[in-house]
């Protein structure tokens, strides 16, 4: 029997976890990660959760940053497929925002903590924004 992923809704922690990075008020959304949640994001490898955590710190904490999620896909085995939208502008200047859209690709646990994140953004005029 072939398996497919099909349309869902977007969990609630998944909400929540785009919150926290866009605030980098880390709660609930990251207590998903784990000591040994690995995060490939563009060719960064990011292992642990407090790592995880300080590599968005530095690649946003310069920006005003609001992810939204379009939509999501679940499939078998805890796989989750995220797009979305990134809008962003220098907190040096507020008025010059950039959208860049994202995919994120989590693989879950049996108890729903995240094993691997894949993320991608862009293409993006990082000029505009770094």
């Amino acid at each position: 029997m072939t398996q497919h992923a099909a349309p869902a809704p977007v969990p609630a922690w998944v909400r929540q976890f785009m919150r926290e990075i866009d605030t980098l008020d880390f709660g609930e959304g990251a207590a998903r990660a784990t000591d040994d949640t690995e995060m490939f994001f563009g060719t960064a490898h990011v292992v642990g959760a407090d790592a995880i955590k300080a590599f968005f710190v530095k690649i946003d904490e310069p920006l005003h940053i609001e992810h939204t999620v379009l939509e999501c896909w679940a499939a078998p085995e805890g796989v989750l497929f995220l797009r979305g939208e990134a809008t962003m502008a220098k907190k040096t200047e507020p008025d010059t925002t950039v959208r860049a859209p994202f995919m994120h690709l989590y693989r879950l646990d049996d108890s729903g903590k995240i094993r691997t994140m894949h993320i991608t953004a862009g293409p993006l005029h990082t000029d505009s924004v770094m």
